[in-house]
C-alpha cells in the first residue's frame, strides 16, 4: 500500500513539473508567426505590426518605466531604434505591467517618461497584458526581433539586448545587434535565444 501510494505521489509530482514546464514554456519561439496588436502609444496614436510604414521587421520590447534594469538600458534602446528603424526595423517598446501593481508604469507616468528621455520610438501599453501572454514574455526587458518574411512577422530572436546592463561600455556581447546585422545580410542568427536579465512582469490579480 506504501508502494502505490509513493507511485501515486512521484506521478502526482511530474504532472505539476510538467504542468510548471508547459506554463513557463508558452509563448513565441524562434520560428513562429507573431500575431500583430493594436496598442496605444505615449503619443495618442493607435500602434500595430500592420501599420508600421515600409517595416522590414520590429524590435520589439517589453519595457516599464520602473524597473532599473530597463532604466539602465533606455539609451541603448534609443540607440537600437536611431540605428535601425531607418533600416526597416523599428523599436516598438511595450509596457505589459499592470498599474494597479505598479503605479509607476501608469499610462500617465509613461508619458511623462517618454518625454523626459525624448524616445524616438513608440511606447505603447499592453493594458489588458494580451500581448505580453501571447510573447510568453517574463522580464523587463525582453527583446523579440520580427523579421517580415512575405506578409508575416517571424521571430528571430529572443532575450537579452547585450551581456552587460550595468555597462555599456563593458559589453563584449551585442545580442541584438549581432542579431540583425545577420538578418539584413540573409544569415542565419548565431544566437538565437539568450536568457532576459530585468525585473518580473507585474500581472494582474486576473491575470494570477
Amino acid at each position: 500500500m506504501k508502494k502505490n501510494s509513493m507511485l501515486l505521489f512521484v506521478a502526482l509530482m511530474g504532472m505539476v513539473f510538467s504542468t510548471a514546464w508547459a506554463q513557463d514554456s508558452q509563448g513565441y519561439n524562434i520560428g513562429d508567426k507573431a500575431s500583430d496588436f493594436k496598442l496605444e502609444s505615449v503619443d495618442g496614436s493607435w500602434v500595430s505590426l500592420a501599420g508600421l510604414k515600409n517595416a522590414k521587421g520590429a524590435i520589439v520590447i517589453f519595457s516599464c518605466n520602473t524597473c532599473p534594469y530597463v532604466v539602465a538600458y533606455e539609451d541603448r534602446m534609443i540607440d537600437l531604434h536611431n540605428k535601425y528603424a531607418a533600416m526597416g526595423y523599428p523599436v516598438i517598446a511595450i509596457n505589459p505591467n499592470d498599474d494597479q501593481i505598479s503605479p509607476g508604469d501608469s499610462f500617465e507616468k509613461m508619458k511623462e517618461r517618454s518625454k523626459d528621455k525624448n524616445f524616438p520610438f513608440a511606447y505603447v501599453y499592453d493594458r489588458n497584458q494580451e500581448v505580453i501572454k501571447a510573447y510568453g514574455g517574463t522580464r523587463t526587458p525582453h527583446v523579440y526581433i520580427l523579421n517580415k518574411e512575405g506578409d508575416d512577422f517571424i521571430v528571430k530572436y529572443i532575450g537579452a539586448i547585450d551581456n552587460n546592463y550595468q555597462d555599456a561600455s563593458a559589453v563584449t556581447e551585442k545580442y541584438v545587434e549581432e542579431a540583425m546585422d545577420a538578418i539584413m545580410n540573409g544569415r542565419t542568427v548565431a544566437t538565437e535565444t539568450t536568457k532576459a536579465i530585468g525585473c518580473t512582469i507585474k500581472w494582474s490579480k486576473k491575470a494570477e
